[in-house]
């Protein structure tokens, strides 16, 4: 009966959702351009950025890893909020300068701008592989966590291996339909639910396990100080240098990550994403609920192991509240894994219809069946690697942002600087993938207390200064107005009064 009551409540939000998706893109002029499907038509005001970027940052990880890492280690896991935080900052000034680039030049993603930069068309399909290649995890991760949802709530009734493909055919069908405009109308709904749950979560839990918060954190205190240190609980390695290293590295990664940069493009002016720049950080305050909740487990289900530490959150609401409850704490967690897996999928989707499928002549004006067909493929594959080769959800996570960090000499330094050659970049970029990838397989991450990708980095960005500065100049005969990226304020506001 519990089952049936929790997946009847958790059915009807679907289809909800699935409907409101399909309401947001009704009737919008253009919709079968590429440009509305991938970027919401570049006209998503203030509340619908908020929403979608907060949804970004906001995933299945947050309901599920961020507990399951504060149950396995504690304080570690809060270099969460420290590079989110950070990470807004600098995107106050990094999304407005791509903003205006890409309006500037008619661009969608990252890969359309480093190929405008350097002149390649072929530039910008090597990074749309090799980005897809480390989003692929990220996209794992959500179905991985929608997934534990979905078995979970329905009290073991639905097993993982369906309860995965669930996630993947609900966020396919939804995305391949309703677009980037689809995902910020429903991030609305799902920032609602999140937050009312996790408010309830952080007074319920307390109160009912341990009588209130001075009981249960004076046993955290007494019982379980080492998760209140670095490195935490267990010979982890992530110490005080892993954490600042980690909160640098990604602070600048999620600047250009595929996601936020989709989010960027789809404001109708860079005001929207100043705005939104200053506000977001305030929404990071309900990460240390289930990192608390996660700690708070270890007394309530000792005992869990590996992924299973993912479960710390759901074991303590599934035993002890009722089933419809139930239902709608995973709506919450199973909407939290689709906004930004839609977005995954999309941002996938887009790179190769504009930049990989595009250079094949029969595909170069169908660009948007292309991309939602390549959005099918990534999630399949995502799926199949789900199946294959699981992996806990926190270093799915760290994978991403370590390998995505190699972009960032080649996109952030190349619009900012002219003199960054093709191939000074382009042997950055092997280097760095070589180092990240030499380390994440050997299993040396964190490397002399460290994280690997910020080793990597240096290296990346040592090597591309080393060959520009030893290298000939390269020829371009474009002004710098055309091939550099600028925050200029004027020229915005000129471009929303002439639209």
């Amino acid at each position: 009966m519990k089952a049936a009551v929790a997946t009847s409540v958790f059915g009807v939000f679907m289809v909800a959702t699935v409907a409101l998706g399909l309401l947001a893109v009704r009737g919008r002029r253009g919709g079968g351009g590429l440009a509305e499907w991938s970027v919401g038509g570049r006209s998503l005001g203030t509340v619908f950025i908020w929403v979608l970027m907060a949804g970004e940052g906001y995933t299945s990880f947050s309901y599920l890893g961020a507990a399951g890492w504060g149950y396995n280690y504690g304080a570690p896991v809060l270099y969460v909020v420290a590079y989110m935080s950070c990470g807004y900052a600098v995107g106050y000034v990094v999304g407005p300068m791509l903003w205006a680039y890409a309006r500037k030049h008619g661009l969608v993603g990252i890969t359309d701008m480093v190929a405008h930069r350097f002149g390649r068309p072929w530039l910008g399909a090597l990074v749309a592989v090799l980005a897809t290649v480390f989003l692929l995890p990220y996209i794992q991760l959500q179905i991985t966590g929608m997934g534990v949802v979905v078995s979970t709530i329905s009290y073991g009734t639905i097993s993982l291996n369906w309860a995965y493909f669930i996630a993947f055919a609900v966020t396919t069908g939804f995305v391949v339909v309703s677009g980037l405009r689809g995902s910020a109308w429903v991030s609305v709904l799902k920032d609602l639910l999140v937050i009312v749950t996790l408010g309830f979560l952080a007074i319920y839990v307390p109160v009912h396990y341990f009588d209130g918060y001075g009981p249960f954190l004076d046993r955290l205190v007494t019982e379980k100080s080492e998760w209140l240190t670095f490195p935490g609980h267990g010979d982890s390695g992530l110490g005080q240098a892993w954490f600042v290293t980690t909160s640098f590295l990604n602070s600048l990664t999620v600047v250009i990550f595929p996601t936020t940069v989709a989010g960027y493009l789809g404001a109708k002016n860079a005001d929207v994403l100043r705005r939104n720049a200053m506000w977001l950080p305030a929404y990071n305050v309900l990460l240390f609920v289930p990192m608390l909740l996660g700690m708070a487990a270890l007394f309530v289900v000792p005992g869990l192991v590996g992924a299973e530490s993912n479960l710390a959150l759901f074991k303590l609401v599934t035993d002890s509240l009722p089933a419809w409850s139930v239902g709608v704490i995973g709506v919450a967690a199973a909407l939290s894994s689709i906004v930004p897996m839609a977005v995954f999928m999309l941002v996938i989707g887009t790179m190769w219809g504009r930049s990989v499928l595009s250079l094949v002549p029969r595909w170069e004006h169908r660009q948007k069946g292309a991309a939602q067909l390549v959005v099918v493929v990534a999630g399949s594959l995502a799926l199949l690697l789900t199946y294959t080769a699981p992996n806990t959800l926190v270093r799915l996570s760290l994978i991403s942002y370590e390998g995505m960090a190699q972009l960032l000499p080649m996109v952030l330094l190349g619009l900012m600087w002219r003199r960054l050659t093709l191939l000074g970049a382009l042997s950055g970029l092997v280097v760095g993938v070589g180092v990240v990838c030499a380390f994440v397989f050997t299993e040396h991450d964190p490397v002399w207390g460290v994280n690997a990708g910020i080793v990597a980095l240096a290296a990346n960005l040592a090597v591309a200064l080393a060959v520009t500065y030893a290298g000939p100049r390269e020829r371009d005969e474009r002004p710098d107005d055309e091939v550099l990226a600028r925050d200029d304020v004027e020229a915005e506001r000129m471009a929303v009064n002439v639209r």
